[in-house]
């Protein structure tokens, strides 16, 4: 209903603007053409994230000074920390980066952001930036219709700064000739009253036009030419600083509880900030004066002065709000809750995953993670045993066959509410994301896929062996109980060897999944050749053996789905690994070659 009302409030508001005076249609048309740079700019970046992006923040955010100092230098070179703030909400909800190292980039790129207000103010304006705006232009719609992404990336780079430099150019010329027929100063307001006047201005424009970037530049450029005062300037610039939270918002409203999150840090830092600007802005002016003086900057030179500010007040706020970010953090996991549900839903998978492909291959292996920590529940409490048995470090032989307490847990039913949905939910994601994707990321995502499909296969054979499990390994019968324990002892070996994988444990690799395989496959065997002699010599029936042969063929399929999919998830950890195992890894024939005949 706003968004119904307020878009033709702006469209009539623009087109008597355009009637009646032709300098507000060049300042307008100068603010589109800077944020048509802008989107042009970002899609330049963005053609450089499949990748190198998202590799360096993983490397750089394992510590909160390495979160801002990226979110800084991410910005500084972007010039958009709109642009950073969806990259970090997209990389948290993909579970690249935790919530910590998330509010450290976006204190980062509040203090990058003050860069732009530099380059404009000190280079902007004192350059006839247009004359290089045109060759920008040429030489990068030429450089977007090349086949080449990275050169496309560059032409769209050079596109935006063209279209970013003639922008300021007509939004400087429009401030230049309305000064000849109106004076904009005559509108100023001082004091407090002012102070929340022009941020609350400055909050609207920036919601407005998405864009800090683009009121800084309407900001520095009125300033420049008189047609606003410094003191109103500053509370514009504290304004822009508080609405491009929009943005983060925005982004947010598609992101799981863990982007929303984030956006709640980003607005209560720029907001905690423009509070602290207001609230000691004299003492915040002084020390602007003292460190203009300082450097060299003149007393009326107030675009420069404003850069200062800017600068200033942003830092102050990261100061602030640094020391506080685990209790931050606290906070806003308290505030958004994870969501719980009676059936398991998605963690990761959100259309904020799909901006990037790294950010969205990473979001399917952490989805295919969650549901096989699912299915590890299942299949474990299926065999009657415990995770905390196979998370440690005892004998299994020794604990099951001496274990006689059993778990009661419907596998039928925790399949309903654990895997099915999830499974249905990774289908669909998957399918819409493949095609969205080059070839090579389109296949470790099919890869992905696959890994799923073992992991369901898994749960639906453990509910074939629960019954069975329950009845003969409480049975009476030595020879019945002690062939059904060897069956949970081999199931929970490879429940074990890949909990000690995922926690990379120096004394187990990802070839020890076709070791482990190799030797069930061996006692499943011996077990097969043996059931005739049991039989004969009365150790169990004939009833039995059919029941132990169909159950052995279960638990052979559940360690065989299990060992390819950890395979799949694991390796993709690594691509170097991914191929070593490829080339290395014993394929289902290999180890049936290797191992005796195959009686199942």
């Amino acid at each position: 209903m706003i968004k119904r009302i307020v878009l033709p409030a702006i469209l009539v508001v623009l087109a008597i603007g355009f009637w009646f005076s032709p300098n507000f249609k060049e300042i307008a048309a100068g603010v589109a053409i800077f944020l048509f740079g802008m989107l042009f700019l970002e899609d330049g970046f963005r053609a450089f994230t499949g990748g190198i992006l998202e590799n360096l923040l993983a490397k750089t955010t394992d510590k909160l000074w390495k979160s801002i100092t990226f979110g800084i230098v991410s910005t500084t070179i972007m010039q958009s920390s709109s642009l950073v703030s969806v990259i970090t909400i997209s990389f948290l909800s993909s579970g690249l980066i935790g919530l910590a190292a998330g509010i450290g980039i976006i204190f980062g790129a509040n203090l990058g952001t003050t860069t732009g207000a530099w380059l404009i103010a000190g280079f902007g304006l004192k350059v006839k930036i247009s004359a290089y705006a045109m060759p920008m232009l040429v030489f990068g719609v030429i450089m977007v219709f090349q086949k080449s992404r990275n050169l496309k990336g560059i032409g769209y780079v050079l596109a935006g700064l063209g279209l970013l430099f003639l922008g300021i150019h007509h939004m400087k010329e429009g401030f230049e000739a309305f000064r000849e027929t109106i004076d904009l100063t005559q509108f100023a307001v001082g004091g407090y009253a002012g102070l929340f006047l022009f941020a609350a201005i400055g909050i609207a424009a920036t919601v407005i036009m998405q864009s800090s970037h683009a009121t800084l530049v309407l900001i520095i450029t009125a300033l420049s030419v008189g047609q606003i005062t410094y003191e109103n300037a500053l509370a514009l610039a504290i304004g822009a600083n508080i609405g491009t939270t929009i943005t983060a918002i925005i982004g947010a409203m598609s992101a799981n509880h863990q982007g929303k999150r984030l956006a709640g840090a980003h607005l209560i830092f720029n907001l905690v900030t423009g509070l602290i600007a207001i609230i000691f802005i004299w003492q915040i002016i002084w020390l602007v004066d003292m460190i203009s003086g300082s450097v060299g900057i003149a007393d009326d030179n107030y675009t420069l002065k404003l850069a200062v500010f800017h600068t200033v007040f942003n830092l102050i706020g990261v100061l602030v709000m640094a020391p506080f970010v685990n209790r931050l953090v606290i906070f806003l996991e308290r505030a958004i809750p994870t969501p719980t549900t009676s059936i398991v839903e998605t963690q990761f998978l959100n259309n904020s995953v799909m901006d990037f492909p790294e950010t969205l291959l990473t979001a399917v292996r952490n989805e295919v993670f969650h549901l096989y920590d699912n299915a590890y529940r299942i299949i474990a409490h299926g065999i009657n045993v415990h995770r905390e048995t196979i998370e440690s470090d005892v004998i299994l032989e020794d604990v099951l066959k001496s274990n006689t307490v059993f778990i009661k847990e419907d596998v039928s039913e925790e399949y309903t509410r654990s895997i099915k949905s999830l499974h249905s939910a990774i289908i669909d994601f998957t399918g819409t994301a493949q095609i969205r994707l080059n070839a090579d990321y389109a296949s470790h995502i099919y890869d992905l896929r696959r890994a799923s499909q073992r992991i369901v296969q898994a749960v639906k054979d453990a509910e074939h062996l629960q019954k069975n499990i329950d009845y003969f390994a409480a049975s009476e019968n030595d020879a019945i109980r002690n062939e059904y324990n060897n069956i949970r002892i081999n199931t929970a070996r490879i429940l074990r060897l890949i909990v000690q994988l995922r926690r990379d444990d120096p004394d187990v690799d990802v070839f020890d999944l076709d070791d482990n395989k190799l030797s069930a496959k061996e006692g499943r065997n011996a077990t097969l050749r043996n059931i005739d002699t049991m039989i004969r010599e009365g150790q169990i029936t004939a009833e039995m053996a059919t029941s132990l042969m169909n159950d052995l063929s279960y638990s052979k399929a559940i360690i065989s789905d299990l060992t390819r999919a950890a395979k799949i998830l694991l390796s993709a950890r690594n691509t170097d690994l991914m191929e070593g195992q490829s080339i290395i890894g014993l394929e289902d024939e290999e180890i049936h070659s290797l191992s005796k005949t195959d009686y199942t």
